[in-house]
């Protein structure tokens, strides 16, 4: 009797934890909204890359949903993921850089510290690149590379360009273990592919440096090398899916896949590091119980949503921590991307005054969208649902319409920088490099 006891305790504990799904959170970086062979837009071929190849997410797009309009939280790594850790946006927060110590919510509001709070059962992993000072022990992971302040992920070993496929047998290892002990997890793979510099196993580059190797076309330079990282962190995607099914618990784990800001695409303006579609409109595709295969959604949403979805599968019911800007998915990947997303305040607002010629921040409301440049007072209007590309500033026609969404505006990035950080931004004095308040010039000597 005495010998059955634990395994009857380990069957109950599996027993009591097998309907809480697992998640799988897959986060590339830089990867451009059109930089997967996946059309973002069924049916239109300039919403999907002709030279990537990414069968792996052409698989995982068909068995779920795909998004036209998912945004990342800022067009900048360490921004994003810090939005997306905290479930606020960067002003709001106050994580201007990589640099910044002191954001305005505790790490105790962390995705992972939510998550085990509404259930602790659960266990966090987090692989790959971390930027800030703030630990992931701290965040809530009880399994993780640190604090690796490694934002290239370049590696030395041939076998492991950008550690990718280093960082996919610890997580298959992690997931093992969850399995075997009768957890249900989080795990967040921050990938360092598709960052500059580029890298790839020399098979994979052989491929798109020769026509006939069998890539999807021949190129040189930098595009043959992106196309072949690309590739290979498709199939690290695959090799984690695959274990998924190895291991039984496909059935039972949401998946997303997603970018923590954009890249420059060949359709929509600007890129990483600027306010424009380009560097703020990421790839996105969730598959799950209950998310119907081959679906579409063109509803917006933004990853400063993800607490409150994984929070809404994973313990329904409970509530996301105080302070939380985003609204959860769920409904909405559940109605075959048909009901909204619901938010405390639903409009999406981003900031950027760091590293940049032109400080500037940009407000969505719903079809609309709204930039301002800071140095040179200029305001941009795009009707966004049927202009993604930015083509046709809209400004001095809707004149009311810029002064309402401009006063959206001004009220969140007040609110978020304080009344002295933002008479400074009014007035064109952010230092370019590090978006602060630039130091004033001596007096000259007299």
């Amino acid at each position: 009797m005495k010998i059955l006891v634990p395994a009857i305790l380990v069957c109950l504990t599996q027993m009591a934890f097998a309907n809480a799904p697992n998640i799988l959170f897959i986060l590339a970086d830089d990867q451009s909204w059109n930089g997967t062979s996946v059309p973002m837009i069924p049916g239109d071929a300039s919403s999907a890359s002709r030279q990537f190849r990414t069968p792996n997410l052409e698989t995982l797009a068909a068995q779920g949903m795909i998004f036209s309009q998912a945004y990342a939280a800022h067009c900048k790594c360490e921004c994003s993921r810090a939005s997306l850790q905290m479930g606020r946006t960067t002003t709001t927060l106050n994580a201007p850089d990589k640099m910044s110590r002191y954001w305005s919510a505790p790490v105790t509001d962390s995705l992972a510290n939510s998550l085990k709070r509404a259930d602790s059962a659960y266990r966090a992993a987090h692989f790959g690149k971390w930027q800030w000072f703030h630990s992931p022990e701290s965040m809530g992971y009880d399994a993780s590379d640190g604090i690796t302040m490694n934002e290239d992920g370049n590696s030395t070993d041939p076998a492991d360009p950008k550690l990718s496929f280093s960082l996919t047998r610890k997580a298959g290892d992690f997931m093992t273990e969850q399995v075997r002990s009768g957890h249900p997890f989080f795990l967040q793979m921050s990938y360092y592919a598709v960052h500059p510099v580029g890298q790839a196993l020399p098979e994979t580059m052989a491929k798109y440096r020769n026509p006939g190797g069998g890539g999807a076309g021949g190129g040189r330079g930098d595009r043959a090398i992106l196309a072949a990282m690309t590739e290979d962190l498709d199939t690290c995607v695959g090799a984690l899916l695959r274990k998924l099914d190895e291991l039984k618990i496909a059935e039972n784990t949401l998946v997303i896949y997603t970018s923590d800001n954009g890249g420059r695409t060949g359709l929509l303006k600007g890129g990483k590091g600027d306010l424009g579609e380009g560097g703020l409109r990421v790839p996105l595709i969730v598959r799950g119980p209950g998310i119907p295969a081959g679906s579409f959604s063109h509803i917006p949403v933004i990853s400063y949503d993800l607490i409150a979805t994984v929070l809404d599968f994973a313990a329904p019911g409970s509530l996301p921590p105080s302070g939380q800007e985003g609204g959860s998915w769920k409904p909405l990947l559940l109605s075959g991307g048909k009901v909204p997303v619901k938010r405390p305040i639903d409009r999406f607002v981003w900031h950027q005054a760091v590293e940049i010629e032109h400080p500037q921040s940009a407000i969505r409301m719903g079809d609309w969208k709204l930039l301002h440049y800071w140095d040179t007072q200029e305001t941009q209007l795009y009707h966004i649902a049927t202009d993604p590309g930015e083509a046709e500033n809209l400004a001095s026609e809707n004149p009311d319409k810029v002064a309402a969404m401009g006063r959206q505006l001004t009220d969140h990035l007040r609110a978020g920088l304080g009344e002295a950080a933002f008479g400074t931004l009014e007035r064109g004095e952010m230092a370019r490099d590090s978006g602060r308040p630039r130091p004033k010039r001596p007096a000259p000597v007299p």
